[in-house]
């Protein structure tokens, strides 16, 4: 079986891709896989690493505002399209697997055109275009993150999630993975990322409260993103409790059993991981876009198993008032864990790689 895989850009893509391909290499030996992406994501970088082939076309960003650029993207798409089914032609792929982004809606219209069936996946709890375009046509295997996402035909299945994530323990891998970043084992621990570039609002405000969680006997792992800083002493990784900064963690099972809390972004990845951990968590969606983070968050946050906050309202003072008393309570974390276990689905790579050998058949 030949599957192709289209998704870049960010992790939110390339994640539940990688996660896919790797269920797919469990359940069937003879699967031979080929991803799909541009050259303006991070998928040149994460897919070769994760062992798989990957195959660039021209990228076609949608302008959100009537631009010149708005002009080009029909010759953008058509030369896109081109390319996917240049590769269709010869990879020959029995199954063609979209989860979204730009390098999706290019090679959902050459699948169609080659007459090769197409897989849907939704990571987003609010659909984008690109996905939205491909349910349009793909009447049987759509598959959803989250249970209430308007998208035709749909099945709610969840996020395919990384394996170590997906069958981790978090209290079994805790003392080796304090150990791993140098923090004290017996210590409440707040776990800080921004995604992979980092975040300045959450960096700026977690950090300037140093004094704050050292004085509630409060140790912190702030993962600050490649591009990110976190302004704090030099020498705050030495001092107890800890204040830990590193610019980047490949080891993110490690983090999570680290931690007894945590502040993030709210894409897909980190609520679902989060959730599915039960992972108690401070959510800072995005200001921009569409509003997806925030929706992406509002189970959990309903459930009581998260706090969501406006970008703009996490604030150094904000953080000061609250996260340090609520990672030093040790029966609110436990009842936020309590409410958010159970709710995300660990299951997804295994669901979505069923689906797709079915429309493979």
């Amino acid at each position: 079986m030949r599957v192709l895989l289209a998704g870049g850009g960010t992790a939110g893509h390339t994640s539940p891709l990688i996660a896919t391909a790797d269920a797919l290499r469990r359940r069937t030996q003879d699967v031979e896989i080929c991803c799909l992406g541009t050259e303006r994501g991070i998928e040149t970088r994460v897919i070769p690493a994760a062992g798989y082939r990957l195959e660039l076309i021209p990228p076609v960003p949608l302008p959100r505002k009537p631009s010149t650029e708005l002009l080009r993207v029909p010759l953008r798409m058509r030369d896109a399209v081109s390319a996917a089914r240049r590769l269709i032609d010869t990879f020959k792929p029995d199954v063609v697997v979209g989860f979204g982004g730009y390098v999706s809606t290019p090679a959902y219209l050459a699948a169609r055109r080659a007459k090769v069936p197409v897989v849907v996946h939704e990571g987003n709890a609010l659909p984008g275009l690109a996905n939205r375009f491909g349910a349009r046509f793909c009447t049987r295997h759509v598959a959803t993150s989250f249970p209430d996402t308007k998208l035709p035909h749909a099945r709610y299945i969840g996020l395919p999630i990384r394996r170590a994530i997906s069958t981790l323990d978090r209290a079994e891998l805790r003392p080796l993975a304090r150990a791993h970043f140098g923090l004290d084992q017996d210590l409440p621990t707040l776990l800080v990322t921004g995604g992979s570039q980092g975040s300045k609002r959450i960096n700026d405000s977690v950090s300037a409260g140093v004094a704050d969680f050292a004085a509630a006997g409060v140790q912190v792992l702030h993962v600050t993103g490649r591009k990110g800083v976190a302004e704090v002493p030099s020498d705050s990784g030495t001092l107890r409790p800890a204040y830990v900064v590193v610019p980047y963690v490949d080891r993110m099972d490690l983090a999570y059993a680290a931690a007894d809390a945590a502040i993030g972004r709210c894409g897909a990845n980190s609520v679902t991981e989060m959730a599915s951990l039960g992972l108690p968590a401070v959510f800072v969606p995005l200001p921009i876009g569409n509003g997806e983070q925030a929706l992406n968050a509002r189970a959990v946050v309903e459930a009581g198993g998260a706090v969501l906050v406006d970008d703009g309202d996490f604030t150094p003072s904000w953080v000061r008032r609250h996260v340090p008393a609520m990672v030093s309570d040790t029966t609110r974390l436990q009842e936020m864990s309590r409410a958010s276990s159970g709710l995300i689905r660990r299951d997804a790579d295994d669901v979505l790689t069923s689906m797709i050998i079915e429309a493979a058949q």
